[in-house]
C-alpha cells in the first residue's frame, strides 16, 4: 500500500520513524543532533534533491560559483527538498532568504543542510521549513561550492540518495531509504497505533510493566 505525504505528515514523527528503522536494521538514519529546525513548530516531509558542497578558497576569473546551486533550485518540483551536504563546514552558509523564496515559488517542501543558514528572521516570516547545522552571515561565495547535484551524499552524518523520503520535526531529521520506504512507513503507522493504546492504558493508571508486557512499546 502506498502512503501519501499528507498521511505521513499527519500521523508520523521522527522518533517513531527512528525506532521503526532501528527494528529493520537501519540504525544510522537520524542526522546528528546539531541539525536543528529554524522553527520547531514546522514539520518537513518530502523527497530529497541533493547537492554536494566542498570548501573552496578562491573564485576563478569569470566563474559563476552558484551555477550548480542555481540549477538545482530552478529544477525543483513540488514536494521536493534540497539536501545540501557541506561536511558540517562552519565556512559555508548555502541557505538564506532568496533561495527560500525561490523554493516556495516552486512548491518545495523545505531545505536541509549541515552547513550554515542566514537571513533567519526573514525565513521564519516566510514560514519555510529549514533544518541547519548552524547560523551565520557568511556568503558561500569563495568559501563553498556545489560540486555535484542529484548524487548520493552525506548530510548530518547520514547517507542520502536522490528521491529518499526525508522527515524533519522538533526532534531532528530522519532519512528513509527508498528501498525500504513502503515497509518502514507501514510499520511506523502500526507502531503509532500501538503507542496510542499504550498511552491510553498508562493514562488510565495501569502499571508501566503490565502495559509494556501487553504491547511491547516504550
Amino acid at each position: 500500500m502506498d502512503h501519501t505525504i499528507e498521511t505521513i505528515r499527519a500521523k508520523l514523527f521522527t522518533s517513531v520513524l527512528s525506532d521503526t528503522l532501528d527494528g529493520l536494521g537501519y540504525r544510522h538514519q537520524a542526522m546528528r543532533p546539531a541539525i536543528r529546525p529554524l522553527d520547531e513548530e514546522k514539520v518537513l516531509v518530502g523527497r530529497a534533491r541533493t547537492g554536494f558542497y566542498m570548501e573552496v578558497f578562491h573564485i576563478a576569473p569569470d566563474e559563476n560559483p552558484y551555477e550548480l546551486e542555481i540549477k538545482l533550485i530552478d529544477d525543483l518540483r513540488p514536494g521536493e527538498v534540497p539536501i545540501l551536504g557541506c561536511g558540517s563546514s562552519q565556512m559555508i552558509a548555502p541557505w538564506g532568504e532568496l533561495l527560500s523564496t525561490a523554493c516556495i515559488a516552486r512548491g518545495a517542501a523545505g531545505c536541509i543542510t549541515d552547513g550554515l543558514v542566514r537571513d533567519i528572521r526573514a525565513i521564519r516570516k516566510l514560514g519555510f521549513p529549514v533544518f541547519h547545522g548552524g547560523i551565520g552571515p557568511l556568503d558561500s561565495k569563495g568559501r563553498g561550492k556545489v560540486m555535484a547535484i542529484d548524487v548520493p551524499i552525506a548530510c548530518g552524518g547520514v547517507q542520502v540518495a536522490p528521491g529518499d523520503l526525508v522527515f524533519g520535526d522538533a526532534d531532528g531529521v530522519i532519512c528513509v531509504p527508498q528501498a525500504i520506504e513502503k515497509t518502514a512507513i507501514a510499520a511506523a503507522l502500526d507502531k503509532v497505533v500501538g503507542e496510542d493504546r499504550t498511552r491510553e492504558a498508562l493514562a488510565r493508571g495501569e502499571k508501566l510493566g503490565a502495559v509494556f508486557a501487553r504491547y511491547g512499546i516504550l
